[in-house]
């Protein structure tokens, strides 16, 4: 694998599965992950080393996190020894995730035990996150490991094993060499694969097939076995994910691929992509209850197509030999933004949403980037750069701060690009064209091709010829206050707003604890009237609320969703003014908003002087 110093230059390298021998030193490691129900992770390992000082690293920059978020805080009970005496260690003062072991002379190898402190409460964030229920788990290797300085993770083995609670059944994409009992044996892999190979554990655990040659199944753990029964519809569905993503890339790039899907309440609420598998986790009820399924219904199709992009194609900028170096979040556009835009796509043609509701969720995405007033200072660009901060910004000021915006103004863009491909060739070329193309045939291994933003307006003009470059640094660039609804316009479907909320909105709505006022008055509040956000330029912002206060009372009587509701309905035939009674910190004002407007929903409606590509575009193949 390449550094991220050779920016500029295409280059392809194959990432090491089991089968084939690194040229550098094999690691045992044991992890014992029988007290997870206690959130702790015990492990050891045996490290070849040398006399003198060994130094070892904690992971810091994990692929798909984007960030030097290593959990290296949450690392505890270090101790190393080496012909039975215990061995002194010190951390490195510049850099936490380095230690230095001195190795007594005649060692040849170092032990090393160590234990990872999942968070025992709820806590948001990727990998270090909430992993762990009494009743599941999810054991990602990066959490209890070091490795040694002088290889790269292509270069060294690793030959690990997993104790599991009695009882518990796994799943993951990594080579098992054994099984006794609730212990299991995995073949000797290499670093990069250890480390891109989770493993998901549970009381309830169901395995469902999706597709041979190349087999691809679901391994769903949860908190209980009645999350597990999700109606047939939503099986074939998944099954219908997989071949459609087939028929988009026209290949795949790994062995086989397990969906890692937790349900859960009480772990964190992301999707990480693996070569060979993801690790998504959602709420508890998500398969059987329609509401949340709704809410949920792109993640794995966002998460699978990573496999493609985002890992056999990867900017290289991201394609570092380690997980020290410094990883360039420059081309998030295309690694998350074009993912975002293709999960929306299969999400669509695989049935896991109807065309109507995968429309209403590109109307809500549509919605939020258009009260984004951040826009004027940070562009888009910027969102990409600024990434290792922005994806642990707190949600207070969201719009004004902007966030890891690259995935939802991301999909607005790529659907502009895929559809200017189409209005270009007249209907004879899509993006499809260009997945084909840039991360197609022929199929493969896990393997690692790496680009430019050179290869990526190259590819674009080979499908059809166009200025993309001077379309991407346009959209890239500019602090134009208007979303880029381009693509939407020119698919044949225009935003509009409305007082009632589409069934995708009132999901979201539902999950999210979310109240009404947010595209009409510019405040985000949850519903019990907290205040996360408000919208500048818009009503509430400039009457001087702000986030973090909240609204207790809504024209004289106490707040709720549907007071507020009927206020702004009401307030459409009067001439009186909002009053909202608003705490802040200690204190109490009210504020009056002279608004008109009624409650606003966004939805996409048909514009009959053009074409309905859009349709097309969701249409399954």
């Amino acid at each position: 694998m390449k550094s991220s110093k050779v920016v500029g230059v295409l280059c392809v390298a194959v990432l090491a599965i089991s089968s084939w021998a690194a040229s550098g030193p094999t690691v045992t490691l044991s992890v014992d992950a029988t007290e997870a129900p206690r959130k702790i992770f015990h492990a050891t390992l045996t490290i070849p080393a040398n006399p003198g000082e060994l130094t070892l690293y904690y992971p810091k920059w994990i692929p798909g996190e984007h960030a030097p978020d290593g959990p290296v805080v949450d690392l505890a009970g270090l101790r190393f020894t080496a012909n039975g005496q215990t061995l002194k260690w010190r951390r490195d003062t510049l850099d936490g995730f380095t230690l230095f072991v001195d190795v007594p002379q005649g060692a040849s190898e170092v032990s090393a035990q160590l234990d990872f402190l999942s968070p025992a409460t709820y806590e948001q964030g990727f990998s270090g996150g909430s992993s762990a229920t009494d009743k599941l788990a999810i054991v990602s290797w990066n959490q209890v490991l070091l490795y040694p300085k002088g290889w790269n993770a292509d270069e060294i083995n690793y030959t690990p094993s997993l104790k599991i609670p009695g009882g518990w059944k796994f799943g993951t994409a990594l080579p098992i060499d054994r099984q006794n009992g609730n212990e299991i044996h995995f073949a000797t892999a290499t670093l990069t694969t250890l480390i891109d190979s989770p493993v998901i554990t549970g009381e309830f655990l169901k395995v469902v097939p999706l597709a041979e040659d190349p087999h691809v199944e679901m391994d769903v753990a949860a908190d209980a076995a009645a999350d597990l029964d999700a109606p047939t519809d939503v099986w074939d569905h998944f099954k219908n994910l997989v071949d459609q993503a087939y028929k988009l890339f026209g290949a795949h790039h790994y062995r086989d691929y397990h969906f890692l899907y937790t349900l859960s309440d009480h772990v964190a609420h992301f999707g990480l992509e693996h070569h060979e598998s993801d690790d998504s986790r959602t709420d508890e009820r998500s398969l059987i209850d329609d509401t949340e399924r709704k809410v949920s219904a792109s993640l794995l199709p966002h998460e699978y197509v990573h496999s493609w992009n985002g890992k056999f194609r990867r900017p290289a900028g991201l394609a570092t030999p380690n997980y020290q170096d410094k990883m360039l979040d420059d081309l998030l556009w295309v690694y998350e933004g074009l993912t975002n835009y293709l999960g929306f796509v299969l999400t669509g043609r695989s049935g896991l949403l109807t065309e109507s509701q995968d429309r209403e969720d590109l109307a809500n995405t549509a919605d939020e980037m258009a009260h984004t007033p951040g826009r004027i200072w940070r562009n888009l660009q910027d969102t990409a750069n600024a990434a290792p901060q922005l994806y642990f910004a707190p949600d207070y000021w969201k719009s004004w701060r902007r966030s890891v915006d690259f995935y939802p103004e991301g999909t607005l863009v790529w659907l502009w690009a895929d559809v200017i491909i189409r209005q270009q060739s007249h209907g004879q070329k899509s993006i499809d064209d260009f997945c084909y193309l840039f991360h197609g045939p022929p199929s493969t291994g896990p393997e690692l091709k790496t680009y430019t933003f050179d290869d990526v307006v190259n590819a674009l003009n080979q499908v059809v010829p166009y200025d993309w470059r001077g379309f991407w640094l346009e959209r890239l660039n500019t602090h134009d206050p208007q979303a880029p609804l381009g693509g939407i316009e020119a698919s044949g479907w225009k935003l509009t707003y409305d007082d009632s909320p589409s069934d995708m909105t009132s999901a979201a709505m539902s999950m999210e604890h979310a109240a009404p006022g947010g595209s009409s008055l510019g405040l985000v509040m949850r519903d019990d009237g907290t205040i996360i956000d408000t919208i500048e330029n818009m009503i509430a912002a400039k009457a001087g609320i702000g986030p973090g206060m909240r609204v207790i009372g809504v024209n004289g009587r106490r707040y709720s969703n549907d007071v507020l509701r009927d206020a702004l309905k009401a307030a459409k035939t009067n001439n009186s003014p909002l009053e909202l009674l608003v705490e802040n910190d200690e204190y109490y004002k009210i504020y009056k908003l002279d608004y008109h407007g009624g409650d606003r929903y966004p939805h996409l409606v048909r514009d009959e002087s053009r074409p309905d590509l859009l349709s097309e575009i969701l249409r399954a193949k």
